[in-house]
């Protein structure tokens, strides 16, 4: 059966977005992601939003490339990613994908329609089948981690970041802003960190310093963008304490179980169509 492979549209570009926009690459769909001025992602080694920041990344061995609305497309063609600033969704109007993805990961619906598109698929929990989208993939590690739900709506959000495979910490792992301000990190990610060492610094408006320290021993993760205004509370690094330096360049187990959702999804809409 030959396969029509129609544009895909994701909202978001972090690194839950990023694994589904790596595995609809892979398959063959054209993607382009759409993302706010200054993206939230921690992981930014394996997230298509560090196009934003530098013009170009890579994902494992996918480009991302940075660039208005009129040359998404253009950039689509050369078999790269487009990722495009477009937190107000002109991307859905002018370019009328027939597929939408909502991996903003807001843990709720913050605009996105079942009318986008012919298709839309959403991430987890905050959206109803059949109300705000034609699918929903679940996000929450576990047995039905990258299920399809024809019906219904993912596992409600429990507030505490899931276990890693093989360590049963939870919250330790993420670092949290202490205050409002900008984080200045003392390390880069990918670096390997003893317990008890500052991490990374939140500087306020004043120039008041409030310290981030590793809970344990471990590899970093993740650090958002020095230059992302921060509020108290938000994540803003994560500290792996399997100390494997390699994960932090490829994409995660669960970016890639929820992106094979999507896509089979995807396969499974056009399938019908037939």
């Amino acid at each position: 059966m030959k396969i029509d492979f129609p544009l895909v549209v994701i909202r978001g570009a972090g690194d839950l977005a990023s694994g589904v926009a790596l595995r609809l690459h892979r398959a063959g769909f054209p993607v382009v992601m759409t993302e706010i001025a200054q993206p939230l992602a921690v992981r930014r080694t394996v997230a298509f939003a560090q196009a934003i920041f530098d013009g170009v990344c890579q994902v494992e061995e996918v480009g991302g490339r940075r660039c208005g609305l009129e040359e998404a497309l253009a950039v689509v063609a050369q078999r790269e990613i487009a990722v495009i600033i477009d937190p107000a969704g002109a991307a859905l109007r002018q370019l009328q994908p027939r597929v939408v993805v909502d991996a903003i990961m807001a843990k709720r619906n913050i605009g996105t329609r079942r009318a986008d598109a012919p298709f839309v698929v959403a991430l987890g929990p905050g959206f109803v089948v059949g109300v705000d989208c034609h699918a929903v993939v679940e996000t929450d590690r576990g047995h039905n981690l990258g299920r399809v739900l024809w019906q219904d709506s993912a596992a409600p959000d429990t507030g505490e970041p899931g276990e890693l495979p093989s360590d049963g910490r939870r919250g330790s792992r993420v670092l949290r802003a202490r205050a409002a301000g900008h984080v200045l990190g003392r390390f880069t990610i990918g670096d390997h960190i003893e317990a008890g060492v500052e991490i990374a610094v939140v500087r306020d408006a004043s120039g008041r310093e409030y310290s981030s320290v590793a809970p344990f021993a471990g590899v970093l993760r993740g650090l958002i963008h020095p230059s992302v205004a921060v509020t108290a509370g938000m994540k803003i690094g994560d500290l792996d304490p399997r100390a494997d330096a390699t994960y932090c360049f490829t994409v995660s187990d669960k970016a890639l179980a929820i992106g094979g959702g999507v896509t089979e999804a995807i396969l499974m809409w056009l399938a019908r169509l037939k």
